[in-house]
């Protein structure tokens, strides 16, 4: 085709522009790709007829930088970008979770721009241990003996059943053994950590006296999960963490140990959300073991928190798991800051995760009208109520009255609408339900407000 031979080559294309190794530094080997890509796909436009604008090679030079640019636009150097989060959905798994505080962001950058103590005993002058940086900031948070961090919560739940039940039996109630997400189940976890899982009572129906038949001597811990993804109602029964104590009482040498999953050292029930266990309460009851994730309701960093009784903690921490594993300097200097803020309870509440879940329903909605006469001049607005969830796999029950903004497009359907804002250069994710774009300003900051407004006014 002749049309063909008149396509730019990738040289031409990069010396026809500045392209400065991208302002936003991406690499000159990535800007090359690019220019192949908008190349193989004029040339396939070329060869399908699909390609109307005229058969010039300056047009189609063109055309290839005005695509590449583009990409420079939306893309930037990283993969991994800020975006919006337009949902209401508090800890959005698919959008990372917990927004950390901007102590907890201070301190990180602390650590990752200088030389810390991580494993130095400033003390002695001698090599130290990076469990001593956050054990006593968990062990004065919740009350526990100690305490260890390992990179998640499926990490802890896997580390104790290895290091203290390995070939041993597990006793869990079957309406506990959850889905964790992305098909990871809690049994799976369970029986690769080379525990001996043993399923007790029926999906919705567990009585003490299951648990007390299944012991014998080759138990080594009784295992509760708290099924904070899910609830059944009904014709149910549970046996709750308090009540294992007594059969430890009968069999010592038996170890209580809590899943809590989520994790809560916010009194979210005197709020009137959810009811959701709180840590203090779990240690205090006497379990040996409990552990939660940091990035959840604690509304940290992602980590797994391990806390309980020293004679188990210490085993724990000598276990070649440990090693394995073990968060690095930025993890724990984001999980200290949010700890620390967890001894006055005003400064909780300005955790991003906290903060979000206890909005007032009445500063929503004036934030959802000051959004709505922004941007009506250009779409179509109506604000009505609604709801928004907590997510990450916590309070499923729990809905969080809100305002939604109805946004519509005169030129744009709905999906479409939602694919230019997540193509920003800061992009904006909102929810389409009922040919609509749906803002919930639960979880848009001010900051995230003028981001949400540049982006609907740069289609």
């Amino acid at each position: 085709m002749e049309e063909l031979r008149l396509l730019p080559s990738v040289h031409a294309v990069l010396q026809q522009n500045d392209w400065e190794g991208g302002e936003k530094g991406i690499p000159a080997s990535v800007i090359k790709k690019w220019v192949q890509e908008e190349l193989d796909v004029l040339r396939l436009s070329l060869m399908n007829g699909s390609y109307k604008e005229g058969w010039e090679r300056k047009r189609f030079l063109a055309a290839v930088s005005a695509g590449v640019r583009k990409k420079m636009e939306i893309n930037g150097a990283y993969t991994l970008k800020k975006v919006v989060n337009a949902t209401g959905v508090v800890l959005h798994t698919n959008l990372g979770r917990a927004r950390l505080s901007s102590a907890a962001v201070a301190h990180v950058l602390e650590a990752a721009s200088s030389y810390t103590n991580l494993e130095y005993s400033l003390e002695q002058g001698t090599r130290g241990s990076r469990h001593d940086i956050i054990e006593n900031q968990i062990c004065d948070i919740t009350g526990c003996e100690a305490a260890m961090v390992v990179n998640n919560n499926a990490a802890a739940v896997y580390m104790v059943l290895s290091a203290l039940a390995k070939q041993k039996k597990v006793i869990v109630s079957r309406g506990e053994l959850v889905e964790i997400g992305g098909s990871f189940r809690i049994s799976s976890i369970m029986e690769e950590s080379g525990a001996i899982l043993k399923e007790v009572g029926t999906t919705n129906r567990t009585h003490l006296h299951d648990y007390a038949s299944a012991i014998d001597e080759e138990t080594a811990i009784l295992m509760k999960v708290h099924t904070s993804n899910f609830k059944i109602t009904g014709f149910t029964k549970t046996v709750f963490s308090q009540e294992l104590l007594a059969l430890k009482e009968q069999h010592p040498e038996l170890i209580v140990y809590e899943d809590l999953g989520s994790g809560s050292l916010f009194p979210f029930a005197r709020y009137g959300i959810g009811e959701e266990p709180e840590i203090k309460r779990s240690i205090a009851a006497g379990l040996d073991l409990i552990s939660f994730s940091g990035d959840k309701l604690i509304g940290g960093p992602q980590a797994g928190i391990i806390a309980g009784k020293s004679k188990w903690i210490n085993q724990l921490k000598k276990h070649q798991l440990a090693r394995v594993l073990r968060v690095d300097k930025l993890t724990l200097a984001a999980l200290e800051a949010t700890l620390l803020s967890y001894h006055q309870e005003e400064a909780a509440r300005e955790i991003p995760v906290i903060r979000d879940i206890i909005r007032a329903e009445e500063e929503i909605r004036v934030q959802a009208e000051r959004i709505k006469e922004k941007l009506e001049s250009v779409y179509e607005c109506h604000i009505r109520k609604g709801h928004s969830m907590v997510g990450g796999g916590t309070m499923a029950a729990v809905v969080l009255p809100t305002y939604i903004i109805e946004v519509t497009h005169p030129a744009f359907s709905a999906p479409e609408l939602s694919r230019r804002l997540r193509e920003q250069s800061v992009p904006v994710i909102v929810t389409v339900k009922n040919d609509c774009c749906h803002i919930d300003p639960r979880t848009v900051d001010e900051a995230d407000e003028a981001a949400l407004l540049s982006a609907f006014f740069s289609l």
